[in-house]
C-alpha cells in the first residue's frame, strides 16, 4: 500500500512539472547555415487557408532575381525563406532565418525545411502542404514564401 501511495505522489509531481514547462522564447539564428532548396520526401497534412491557392509571379518577369519574404514569428522562434526566381517560375529557396536553439529543434527543422521546399518548387506557390511534427515551422514557412512571391509581384 505503503508503494502505491509513494508511486502515485511521484507521478502527479512529475505531471505538474511538465505541466509547467514553458516553450522557449524568440529565437535567432545569425551564424546558422542556410537550409537551401535541395529537398526529398513528401509533406502530408494541408493547411486550410481562407484565401485558397496563390500562385508565384507570372513568368513574363523576364530576368532570374532573388526575394526574401518578412520574417514571421512562431512559437520557436522566426522562420523567414528567400526565394529565387526565374522567368517568373521559383528556381530556389533558402530558409535563411529557422528555429534552432535547441536539438529538437535542429532535428525537426533538418527533415522539415528540405521537404517544405520541394513541396514549394513543385507547386510553384506558398500552397503547400504541412509537415507533421513541424506545424509552427511550417507555418512560418508558407507565410515567409507568400510575402516573398507578394514581393515579387510588386
Amino acid at each position: 500500500m505503503r508503494r502505491a501511495v509513494v508511486t502515485a505522489s511521484a507521478t502527479a509531481a512529475g505531471i505538474v512539472l511538465l505541466l509547467s514547462l514553458e516553450p522557449h522564447a524568440g529565437v535567432t539564428s545569425a551564424g546558422v547555415k542556410p537550409i537551401s532548396s535541395d529537398p526529398t520526401g513528401l509533406a502530408r497534412n494541408a493547411p486550410t487557408s481562407a484565401a485558397g491557392p496563390v500562385a508565384a509571379p507570372s513568368a513574363g518577369t523576364g530576368a532570374a532575381r532573388s526575394i526574401t519574404g518578412d520574417a514571421v514569428d512562431t512559437r520557436y522562434g522566426p522562420v523567414q525563406v528567400r526565394v529565387a526566381l526565374s522567368g517568373g517560375k521559383i528556381t530556389r529557396i533558402d530558409v535563411v532565418q529557422y528555429p534552432s536553439e535547441s536539438g529538437r529543434d535542429r532535428s525537426i527543422n533538418s527533415y522539415a525545411l528540405p521537404l517544405l521546399n520541394k513541396e514549394a518548387i513543385a507547386a510553384q506557390s506558398a500552397d503547400i502542404d504541412v509537415v507533421s511534427g513541424a506545424s509552427y515551422t511550417s507555418d512560418g514557412y508558407t507565410r515567409s514564401l507568400q510575402s516573398a512571391l507578394d514581393k515579387a509581384r510588386n
